[in-house]
Parts: C-alpha cells; sequence; structure tokens
C-alpha cells in the first residue's frame, strides 16, 4: 500500500470523538481552536483486520468472561520474531491493562517505601510521576545534549546510581522523547552498571516498531544474547504500532522465575481482574494481519518528519529539530525563538499548538515542545507554518 492509498483509506477527522486529544483541547489548554499535537495516539484509523475481528465480536453480541486464546499468543510471539528477534515463552507473559499502570505495580512490587528509582531525562512523563505517588524517591540522570542529539553519559549514570542507592532503573527503549534508539552497546553498559550495584530494570519498549531510516530496535531482551534477563520485567502492547490505547491491552514479560513469583504474589492479592475481551481480539488481529497497515503508516510518519525537520532548517534555523531514530515524536527546541517569552506564549498563544510541554520531560528542557507525528500531512503542514511565521517575526 502506498502513502496516498492510506491517507485515503485511513486518515480521520476525530472531533466529537470523545478524544482526548482533539476533543479536551478547550479543557487542557483554554482553546478549542488549535492543532492537536500532543497526546501519542494516531489520526488514523485502525488496520482492517482489527476493525474486521472487532465487528465480529460486536456482531456475534455476548461480552462475557473470556481468556488469552492460542490465537494471541502466536500473533504476538510472531511479530516480534519477525520483527525484533525475540523469542517469547508463554509463562513469561502476563496481561495487564496498559503500561502506566504497570509501572505503578512493578514499581510496589520490587522496591519498598522511600527506596530509590533512576530514570534518564528528558523521559515520559508517567516514569516521575510514578515514581513520587508510590512513595519512592526519584534520581534523574540527564541525558548529555548537543546539536539536536541525546546521548548517555554511563559514568553519571553510575556515579547517580551508587550515590543515591537505587534499588530500580526504568529504560526507556525506544526512548521517549529524545527519539534515540539505544545500541546494543549503549544498552550493555547501562545493564552492567545495574548488574554490578543489585538494579533492577523495569524496560518499556512500547516504541519498539517506530524505527527510522534502515535501523533495528535493539530489545534489552537480546542484550548480550539475554545475559540480563534475570535482573529485568519488560512491558510492551500493540497500543502504539497499532493505535488501539483505548482498549486498554498490555503484557509485561518476565522471564526470570523468581522475578515471576514475586509479581504473581502481588497480582493475587491487588490485580484480581478479568481479561478485557475486544483488547485481546483487536491486540490479536493486529499482530496476525496488520503489517500491510504498519508498512504504509510508517512512510506517512516519516515523510511528516522529514518535512518538519528540513523545512525547519531552511526557513526557522533558530528552531532545532531534535533527531529521530525511533518513536513518532519529535522533540523540538524553541529556545532560539522564545526572545524572553515562555514557550507557552510562543507554542500556544502565538502558533496555536497543543503540545506536550518539555518541561514535563525533564527540569532542563522548559524550551523544548514535543510533537506528534502520527497525525495527517496537512496537520504537519500547519504547525510548520506556525512554527515559521513566528520565526520570521522574531527576526522582524
Amino acid at each position: 500500500m502506498d502513502k496516498q492509498t492510506f491517507l485515503e483509506r485511513y486518515a480521520v477527522d476525530r472531533h466529537n470523538s470523545c478524544s482526548l486529544k482533539w476533543d479536551l483541547l478547550e479543557e487542557r489548554y483554554g482553546r478549542s481552536d488549535l492543532v492537536a499535537m500532543w497526546v501519542a495516539d494516531m489520526d488514523f484509523k485502525v488496520c482492517d483486520a482489527i476493525t474486521q475481528a472487532l465487528q465480529e465480536r460486536v456482531d456475534h453480541g455476548v461480552y462475557g468472561y473470556t481468556y488469552i486464546p492460542d490465537e494471541f499468543y502466536d500473533a504476538f510471539f510472531d511479530w516480534e520474531r519477525r520483527n525484533h528477534g525475540v523469542e517469547f515463552k508463554r509463562e513469561w507473559v502476563r496481561s495487564t491493562t496498559n503500561i502506566v499502570q504497570a509501572l505503578f505495580h512493578l514499581i510496589q512490587i520490587y522496591t519498598e517505601p522511600d527506596d530509590t528509582v533512576a530514570i534518564l531525562t528528558p523521559v515520559f512523563t508517567p516514569f516521575h510521576y510514578s515514581v513520587r505517588d508510590c512513595g519512592r524517591r526519584l534520581v534523574t540522570v540527564p541525558l548529555t545534549y548537543e546539536n539536536g542529539h541525546f546521548d548517555v553519559d554511563v559514568a553519571r549514570f553510575e556515579e547517580a546510581i551508587v550515590d543515591s542507592k537505587a534499588k530500580l532503573y526504568i529504560h526507556c527503549n525506544p526512548h521517549n522523547p529524545a527519539g534515540r534508539m539505544w545500541t546494543e552497546e549503549e544498552q550493555a553498559a547501562l545493564f552492567e552498571v545495574c548488574r554490578r550495584h543489585g538494579v533492577l530494570i523495569v524496560n518499556d519498549e512500547v516504541h519498539q516498531d517506530f524505527v527510522w531510516e534502515g535501523r533495528h530496535h535493539v530489545s534489552a531482551l537480546n542484550v548480550a544474547g539475554g545475559a540480563y534477563r534475570d535482573i529485568m520485567v519488560t512491558v510492551n502492547s500493540g497500543s502504539k504500532t497499532f493505535n488501539i490505547a483505548g482498549l486498554i491491552q498490555s503484557m509485561v514479560i518476565i522471564t526470570d522465575e523468581k522475578l515471576r513469583e514475586k509479581y504473581d504474589a502481588f497480582a493475587s492479592m491487588n490485580m484480581v481482574t478479568e481479561y478485557n475481551l475486544l483488547g485481546l481480539a483487536a491486540t490479536t488481529a493486529g499482530y496476525a494481519g496488520g503489517q500491510e497497515w504498519f508498512d504504509a503508516l510508517k512512510q506517512v510518519i516519516w515523510d511528516n518528519y522529514v518535512y518538519l525537520r528540513d523545512r525547519l532548517a531552511a526557513e526557522a534555523p533558530e528552531i532545532v529539530v531534535c533527531e529521530l531514530e525511533a518513536t513518532y515524536l519529535a522533540f523540538v527546541d524553541l529556545a532560539g525563538i522564545l526572545n524572553g517569552r515562555t514557550t507557552r506564549e510562543v507554542a500556544l498563544d502565538r502558533c496555536g499548538l497543543a503540545v506536550n510541554w518539555g518541561e514535563t520531560f525533564g527540569v532542563d528542557y522548559g524550551s523544548f515542545v514535543r510533537l506528534n507525528l502520527a497525525t495527517t500531512p496537512d496537520n504537519i503542514k500547519r504547525t510548520v507554518d506556525a512554527l515559521v511565521a513566528e520565526a520570521r517575526a522574531v527576526r522582524g
């Protein structure tokens, strides 16, 4: 399927559809006329396989208790094998609602109140508040940044781990919003620090399928031939890949038996719930029948990024668009056009954009915004038009 065919078939106006992204602009940003470039879901219909699977369930008309069928495991495992070279076993997989809920549970399972949890910033906002809200201490380790590119300082990471006596590290792979696809060498260096100091790794790979320019996602589960699986718990979902976040179906993957036992003991008292019938059906269908749709989607997203990056570089070079190795989220530094104003005054008031504010990903990133590229080319053009116009106005 080519890009134009994809857009004709799947692009959709989400206004008046109970969309958090589009219908709560007034509540969240104070205006309803903004271009919604924030929360990480997509402005595209799901693949036909998911629609058909859900329609069959609706036609059946019964939404009773269910279980995880063989087809779910087969489809998920085959996708992981084909796209990421990861082999799974059924006994490793636990079902959960969503990634953020899983983070809250894992922090409570594997740490005690007042223990320290480490993260690399800038990073997904719930990494911050899940730690604090669970009564744990948060230590943030800033990534190094230069000319739109983020790197990890392993020595600085180890110093923070040792000084804080951290018990857990939450790993974002790929890294949202820095756009990094961590190499095997980078991950091995981080994980070896964790091994040396008795730190458990919670590994979030929900953006694993959005990797660009010929790169391949290196699952933390495969680093050094799987050498760190015994100190790792992974969370994943088809929610980002197939645009089904509202169906709340995610997975926790625990390869180590002792870590599984601890998880199951907590779950038996705190996670007594049934499976989501429609979430399982949609996820299974996506993994089994969504490859062609997904490949075309990726072309739309990558072209959106290239348009944003290249046009701003040519017409508003004061604005820095960070390199995008992975995810569909562009991290953009507006420092060059703020001219003494706040990021909100520029992005929201002047440009009419609803964005995720950089400061929510880390205290050092107040001049940054995160833009969601999983939208139509027209929304990207409107966004770039506004930013270019503002840059020109600042120049006088």
